[in-house]
């Protein structure tokens, strides 16, 4: 079975919980569409799980580009020759930015690792790609962490800017292909602010499955492509 989540954000009682909901094996496959990192309390322990299955697949998102970029700047060793200038304004700037979006969560799980391991985990998010393409039966369903920004039908995906594809947010009542059998799956937008409800919406071929796991009252759920079944811790 091929499975999707989103924006899992640190919580990684509930995806632990939800891996055992769906009975996940090492037939099955599993993206993940961005936003591992921050908020909740456990993102470094989710990035190790996931690092060491073959068979998860991750997608990046803004919070785990935002973590990249940072975590490079913090993990450096501080010499007489760096100290004055190893971060500038801008720099430190962008990290308070960032612990006020939750990031201390990533930055105290990433401290806790040993160096080979920090090293690891930056290359497995550096890795990341910025979509996927998942062919199931006749339906084709494009994973992408917030939208297709500035979009337009003869536009490539390899054509995007990251800020297109890991900020601009899907306009879900928008059909964006003639092809009925092409959906768009994304994460980034809690559910609620689209439908009041903490599941998984569907509208117009876009399914959005950020049900705000990190908040309180938010769910995590998965998506099942083969079966089109919904998951929910």
């Amino acid at each position: 079975m091929i499975y999707v989540m989103s924006d899992i954000h640190g919580t990684y009682e509930k995806y632990l919980q939800m891996l055992e909901k769906i009975e996940f094996s090492e037939e099955d496959i599993l993206y993940i569409l961005g936003d591992v990192c921050d908020r909740g309390p456990q993102p470094v322990e989710v990035l190790l799980d996931m690092m060491s299955r073959s068979n998860v697949f991750p997608i990046m998102g803004n919070h785990d580009f935002m973590a990249l970029y940072l975590l490079r700047k913090l993990n450096v060793t501080i010499t007489e020759e760096n100290a004055v200038n190893h971060l500038s304004t801008e720099d430190i700037s962008g990290i308070l930015s960032w612990i006020e979006e939750g990031g201390n969560t990533t930055i105290g799980g990433f401290q806790k690792l040993s160096v080979s391991q920090r090293e690891a985990v930056l290359e497995y998010i550096e890795e990341m790609p910025f979509y996927e393409i998942a062919e199931v039966g006749e339906k084709t369903f494009i994973l992408v962490h917030a939208g297709l920004g500035n979009f337009h039908k003869d536009k490539k995906l390899s054509e995007y800017q990251p800020d297109e594809l890991l900020l601009t947010r899907q306009s879900p009542d928008v059909q964006y292909f003639d092809d009925d059998n092409i959906y768009i799956i994304t994460g980034h937008t809690p559910t609620y602010f689209i439908s009041g409800k903490d599941e998984i919406y569907q509208n117009c071929n876009n399914i959005c499955i950020d049900c705000g796991a990190c908040f309180n009252g938010g769910r995590l759920a998965c998506l099942c492509l083969d079966t089109m079944q919904e998951f929910y811790i």
